[in-house]
C-alpha cells in the first residue's frame, strides 16, 4: 500500500561552493521527491514493513532552457544510502563525508513521535536524505565518483557494482586498525586540536538539543494553557449578557493561538535537524583525524623497522651487539657465525633495508598527500559549517521573535475585546 507523506518541510538548499573543479550539482538537479511504505520479505524470509525514497534527477541545462522533461527516477531504501556512505568513507578517507539523517528520532520533545515509521519523522528523514545527496553532489571529489553517479541513475544492479569494489573488506580491516590501541610518537598538532574541537562541539550541540527539547515541552504546555483560557472564556460568555460577545471573541483568539503550537514546534524540529546534521558531522571530522593518526602510526612503524634493520646490519658488520638480544646470547653460548653465514645474512638484510627504505618513502608520501588533502577538505568544511550554523541560528532567532510577537498580538486582541465589554 502506498502512503504519501503530507507534512511539508522547508527544503534546505545546498549551495555549490566549489571553486576548483566541476561538481555534479552544476550539471544535474537532484530531488528526493517522496517516501513510500512497502511490505516485503527480508533476508530470513520474514515479512517486514520498510520505507523507500524516490530519487529524481534531470539535467540542469534543460531546466535553465525552460524545458521540463520527465525526470529519471528510482527508489532507494535507507540501508542503500548507508552502503553508499560507507563506500565513500572507505574510498575517500581524507574527506569529511556528509552524514545521513538519524535512523531513529533523538532529542525530541515528548509530544513528538520517535517511531521511525511515523509520517512526520519519515518526511523529515526524506528532507535529510535529499540534503545528504546534495552535499555529496556539491563536493568536488565525491560528486565525480562513478559509484555515486550509478547510485543516482541505475536502480538495478547498483549493489553488485559497489560490492565488487571490495570496499567492505577494506572497511573491516581499517576498522580493526582504528580500534587497535596505538600511540603516535609525533602527532600533528593541527589534527589533534581539530579532534578535540570535534569532541567539544559535539558536546555543546548535544546540550543545546536537550535544552531545546525541554523548552519545547514547556512551550507546548504554555500554548495548551491558552486553550484552557479559550474554553473558560467561551463557557463564561454563555452566562453573560452584556459581556458575552467580548468573552467569546477573546476565547476565539486564545483557541487559535493554542492550535498554532503544532506547526510552530514542527518548524522548530526543522532547525533542530540542521543542528543534528552537524552533531553527526563531528563523527566524520573526528574519523578523518583518526585516520591521519593511523597513517602517521604506519609511517612511524615502517621507520622504526628500517632503523632496526640498519642496526642489525651494523652489528653484523662489526661483530658487536649494542643491546641485549637472543642473538647475542646465542653467539656467546654457541660461538660466532661463519663468514659464509654472515655474508648470507648481510645480503638478506641489505635487501630488507632497501625494501624498508622504499616503504618509508612510500608511507611518507602517502602521509604528506593525506595531510594536504585532508586539511584542504577540513578548511572547506569549516567554511561550510560556519555559514550553515550562523544561518540556522539566525533563522531560529527570527522565528522565536515572530512567535513572541504573535503572543503579544493575541493578548492585545484580547485586551480590545475586554475593553469593548
Amino acid at each position: 500500500m502506498k502512503v504519501h507523506v503530507v507534512v511539508k518541510m522547508k527544503r534546505k538548499r545546498v549551495k555549490d561552493r566549489d571553486v576548483c573543479g566541476t561538481t555534479l550539482l552544476k550539471t544535474m538537479e537532484i530531488n528526493v521527491a517522496e517516501a513510500e511504505k512497502r511490505t516485503g520479505k527480508n533476508a530470513v524470509n520474514m515479512l517486514e514493513t520498510y520505507t523507500v525514497y524516490l530519487i529524481e534527477t534531470r539535467p540542469v541545462d534543460t531546466v535553465s532552457e525552460g524545458i521540463s522533461p520527465t525526470p529519471d527516477s528510482l527508489w532507494r531504501r535507507y540501508s542503500e544510502f548507508e552502503i553508499l556512505r560507507n563506500y565513500l568513507l572507505v574510498t575517500y578517507p581524507f574527506v569529511v563525508v556528509p552524514p545521513l539523517p538519524e535512523k531513529r528520532a533523538e532529542f525530541v520533545w515528548h509530544k513528538l513521535s520517535a517511531d521511525n515509521m511515523d509520517p512526520d519523522f519519515v518526511e523529515r528523514r526524506r528532507v535529510g536524505l535529499e540534503n545528504f545527496l546534495l552535499r555529496v553532489a556539491s563536493h568536488t571529489a565525491l560528486s565525480n565518483d562513478k559509484i555515486f553517479f550509478t547510485f543516482l541513475t541505475e536502480e538495478n544492479g547498483w549493489k553488485e557494482i559497489v560490492f565488487e569494489t571490495g570496499f567492505q573488506a577494506k572497511a573491516d580491516s581499517r576498522l580493526k586498525a582504528l580500534n587497535a590501541t596505538f600511540r603516535v610518537k609525533n602527532p600533528d598538532k593541527r589534527f589533534a586540536e581539530m579532534k578535540h574541537y570535534g569532541d567539544e562541539l559535539q558536546s555543546v550541540i548535544s546540550q543545546l538539543l536537550r535544552v531545546r527539547a525541554r523548552v519545547a515541552d514547556r512551550l507546548y504546555g504554555v500554548y495548551k494553557v491558552h486553550g484552557n483560557y479559550g474554553r473558560v472564556f467561551s463557557e463564561w460568555s454563555a452566562i453573560e449578557k452584556e459581556m458575552g460577545d467580548g468573552l467569546q471573541s477573546a476565547g476565539h483568539h486564545m483557541d487559535a493561538y493554542a492550535a498554532s503550537v503544532d506547526d510552530i514546534l514542527e518548524e522548530e524540529e526543522h532547525y533542530a535537524d540542521q543542528l543534528k546534521e552537524y552533531l553527526f558531522y563531528m563523527d566524520s571530522l573526528k574519523a578523518v583525524c583518526r585516520k591521519h593518526e593511523l597513517t602517521q602510526f604506519e609511517l612511524e612503524m615502517a621507520a622504526q623497522d628500517l632503523s632496526s634493520k640498519k642496526q642489525q646490519r651494523e652489528e653484523l658488520a662489526t661483530g658487536t651487539v649494542r643491546t641485549f638480544s637472543l642473538k647475542g646470547m646465542t653467539s656467546k653460548l654457541f660461538g660466532q657465525e661463519t663468514p659464509e653465514q654472515r655474508e648470507a645474512k648481510m645480503k638478506v638484510l641489505e635487501e630488507q633495508i632497501q625494501e624498508g627504505e622504499e616503504e618509508v618513502k612510500e608511507k611518507n608520501s602517502e602521509c604528506d598527500e593525506f595531510v594536504n588533502n585532508a586539511w584542504c577538505d577540513i578548511e572547506r568544511f569549516k567554511d561550510q559549517k560556519d555559514h550553515d550554523l550562523k544561518e540556522a541560528l539566525i533563522s531560529y532567532a527570527i522565528m522565536q521573535i515572530s512567535m513572541c510577537k504573535k503572543g503579544i498580538q493575541v493578548w492585545s486582541n484580547a485586551k480590545e475585546c475586554f475593553n469593548k465589554m
